[in-house]
């Protein structure tokens, strides 16, 4: 299965398809992986993006943000070995800059913020938070040793500018929001560089996309960073997808990617998964990748939100998204959905009918 799977994704025009792990909610427990690990493999996927928030076994001063039921060191080489075993490689992410509410809800921790009243977003003025991100960077990679890429967030940045500090900053000529979200963005991914000088830092592109192409490319990020262009909707607007394409381009990227969603991108409370909502999400991302230079986007992220954010419900659990997942890899893999894709989605979950599980839209 897995040769003839490495010989059809030779057709896909993303070489790389990773499943995104979100652990900050209902995270599974390593057996349970072992499990899995395989069947993502015999899907489609060639990769792996583990989000591991507060279930990553942090130590010394930053023991305070470890869940309770946080994977040891060993259940993490457990999982990189699993991972090896089924050929999927490893992309660890670490928030280094919004959704930072793991770590700023620690009364230890809350002076960093960058507005008080909110757990979400790091003060980049502070050289401690700097110093904090850096900590936790080298702690992850140490697990991850040859790590070819790490993903550092950057994501929904909210309310970055309305700290104290930065309103005072930003009173300043010329200073901008933009400037101060890459100065930070280029600071975290200076330090992956130099410290880790084979691993490449991926980026959210949210932050990104409303900064004018001359104030990107006179920056560093482009030579730092790939990003991640993400939308996770049924109807992609192609023809700002392929813009915004070329103005990364154009900006110095070298290289860019895709993420779409199989799960956990339709309510903040969702329990069934709507496959059709997210069949239609990868069918519009295909003609996105088939409408840009070839050798633009490295490879596409399929996420599977627990939570919208450390605070918020869980929305579907990863099993209930298994039929969705399944669905997606293939579509990717063959470039549609006909009816001999369909029963091989059937054949490999085992069930007569898709149509039995919640192939609509809520």
């Amino acid at each position: 299965m897995t040769s003839k799977n490495s010989e059809m994704s030779g057709s896909s025009p993303f070489k790389m398809r990773l499943v995104h792990l979100d652990l900050k909610g209902a995270p599974p427990k390593v057996c349970y992986l072992s499990e899995i690990f395989p069947l993502f493999r015999a899907l489609g996927a060639n990769g792996v993006l583990i989000e591991y928030e507060d279930m990553f076994p942090y130590e010394g001063h930053l023991r305070l943000l470890r869940a309770k039921h946080a994977y040891s060191p060993s259940e993490i080489k457990e999982i990189l070995h699993l991972a090896t075993l089924n050929e999927l490689e490893v992309i660890p992410l670490v928030q280094t800059f919004g959704h930072m509410e793991f770590v700023l809800k620690h009364e230890a921790l809350a002076h960093l913020r960058e507005v008080a009243r909110f757990p979400n977003t790091l003060n980049p003025h502070k050289e401690e938070s700097l110093a904090l991100v850096r900590a936790m960077i080298d702690q992850v990679m140490e697990l991850h040793p040859g790590a070819r890429w790490l993903h550092v967030g950057c994501d929904e940045v909210y309310y970055l500018g309305e700290g104290e500090t930065s309103r005072q900053w930003l009173q300043q000529e010329p200073n901008s929001k933009a400037e101060l979200c890459l100065s930070h963005m280029e600071a975290v991914a200076s330090h992956v560089r130099a410290r880790y000088p084979t691993t490449t830092p991926l980026m959210w592109d949210d932050m990104l996309r409303d900064i004018p192409e001359d104030q990107l490319s006179g920056s560093r990020v482009p030579q730092l960073v790939e990003p991640v262009l993400w939308d996770y909707g049924a109807d992609l607007d192609l023809h700002g997808k392929a813009l915004l394409v070329e103005k990364y381009r154009k900006s110095g990227f070298s290289w860019l990617w895709a993420a779409s969603a199989f799960k956990g991108a339709t309510g903040v409370n969702q329990s069934l998964t709507p496959i059709e909502h997210h069949l239609r999400n990868h069918l519009q991302w295909l003609q996105v990748a088939g409408s840009v230079p070839a050798d633009t986007l490295r490879g596409i992220i399929l996420t599977g939100w627990q939570r919208y954010d450390h605070f918020s419900v869980l929305c579907e659990l990863l099993p209930v998204g298994i039929p969705s997942l399944a669905v997606c890899l293939q579509v990717l893999l063959h470039g549609d959905f006909a009816e001999n894709v369909k029963a091989r989605v059937e054949n490999f979950l085992g069930i007569s009918s898709l149509e039995e599980m919640s192939f609509r839209r809520n």
